[in-house]
């Protein structure tokens, strides 16, 4: 992993990966997950409640959603964040890699900081298979279906947050590090 890493730690690269990246993250959250909202009267989807949820939230939900609804979910929404998991993991992880290689610090154990973002991605697709499951089930939904969905949910939720917080405490790094260079310089 270090190799293909190393391999692709390029800024032209990193910054289409970005853009490209957060346009899927945008159609998801201005267009498909709204579009499915609507079919359940607002209520949240799975997919973004960071704290999880419970196996009545889960029927009601997909009760709400109605046939149309659960349609949308999986053939719109679903194939969509079926591909952003791979983009948001290989992204962020090569954006970690590429401060740390900034810093001279890749080279260290803090180079298994970028599989944070891949741990992240790791459990957006089991989370999205069990959402899958759970709409394919319907209305023959089980307990532990709902269950192992939601610890998946707050797992990505947890492994995301702690992407960003890493991130911001590279760049801060960073940033101090380039005007104390820059101040001891002049």
């Amino acid at each position: 992993m270090k190799n293909l890493i190393l391999k692709n730690l390029n800024g032209r690269k990193i910054i289409i990966l970005f853009i490209f990246t957060n346009i899927i993250y945008s159609v998801m959250m201005l267009i498909t997950i709204p579009k499915v909202m609507d079919y359940a009267g607002g209520m949240k989807i799975l997919d973004i409640i960071p704290n999880g949820y419970n196996f009545e939230y889960v029927n009601s939900l997909l009760n709400a959603l109605g046939s149309k609804g659960r349609h949308a979910y999986l053939y719109c929404q679903l194939p969509i964040d079926m591909i952003y998991p791979l983009f948001f993991g290989v992204t962020y992880s090569l954006i970690t890699a590429y401060i740390l290689n900034k810093l001279n610090t890749l080279e260290t154990h803090l180079f298994y900081l970028c599989c944070v973002p891949l741990l992240s991605g790791l459990c957006d697709y089991l989370e999205n298979i069990g959402i899958i499951t759970i709409l394919n089930r319907y209305p023959e939904n089980s307990i532990i279906s709902a269950q192992l969905t939601s610890i998946f949910s707050v797992a990505k939720s947890i492994f995301t947050i702690t992407t960003f917080i890493i991130l911001t405490l590279l760049l801060s790094v960073f940033i101090i590090k380039f005007f104390l260079k820059k101040k001891t310089s002049t």
